[in-house]
């Protein structure tokens, strides 16, 4: 078996991975406070990171065990994100701390990075499932299939830095053309996170069925 070609695609469906609309909407919302590129850079790593930990982790462990997600618990997952999405979104509305976004700063303070891991942790847990169902249709090995789940995360990692320095440019441009343009920026971006979030509360909920009898859940 040629790993290869494998691991190729394992890497670029990563970094396609990077650019579903639950993820963009989190690490733009996170990134909105920052002013400069470098230090969102790092936020969408650190959001890669917490992401490749739980997706490595519990879809190692589907595929090495053979394991079976119950639809309750992998809706439940994904409500944890929808749920995370509004906290973020609510912290965006709120009037920004004094000093915070400063334009002088170079790297992330300790909070957004640990917000950033956090939101990525949760991402990570909600696709974990599906990620390893579609490895375990591609690769019969489970050992080749953990290592393909380790380069899809790495890719996921990769893509998100792409993302957030794409993102953080024009915020960067509109800081130096005064803080009203980087505000402006930072609540619609949080308006965004607590609208898409409310929306997949209500898919999640009662139309996928977490909080009926019966759920539906088909793992994306």
């Amino acid at each position: 078996m040629n790993p290869l070609p494998l691991l190729g695609l394992g890497l670029l469906l990563g970094l396609r991975h990077a650019m579903d609309p639950d993820h963009v909407v989190a690490v733009a919302a996170i990134t909105a406070r920052t002013r400069r590129v470098l230090p969102a850079t790092w936020l969408g790593m650190w959001w890669g990171m917490g992401h490749t930990l739980t997706l490595f982790t519990v879809g190692g462990a589907i595929i090495l065990f053979d394991l079976v997600v119950p639809a309750r618990l992998g809706l439940s997952f994904e409500l944890a994100v929808a749920l995370a999405l509004v906290v973020v979104g609510v912290l965006n509305l709120r009037p920004a701390a004094a000093g915070a976004g400063a334009p002088n700063a170079v790297a992330p303070a300790p909070l957004p990075a640990l917000r950033a891991f956090v939101v990525g942790l949760i991402h990570g847990l909600a696709g974990s499932a599906a990620v390893a169902l579609l490895v375990l249709a591609t690769v019969r090995d489970p050992w080749w299939a953990c290592g393909y789940l380790l380069v899809f995360g790495a890719g996921t990692l990769i893509g998100m830095a792409l993302i957030t320095t794409g993102i953080a440019s024009p915020v960067a441009l509109a800081g130096r053309s005064g803080a009203g343009h980087g505000r402006r920026l930072q609540v619609f971006t949080g308006a965004l996170s607590l609208g898409f979030g409310v929306w997949l509360m209500v898919q999640i909920g009662w139309l996928d069925g977490l909080f009926r009898a019966v759920p539906h859940w088909d793992p994306h």
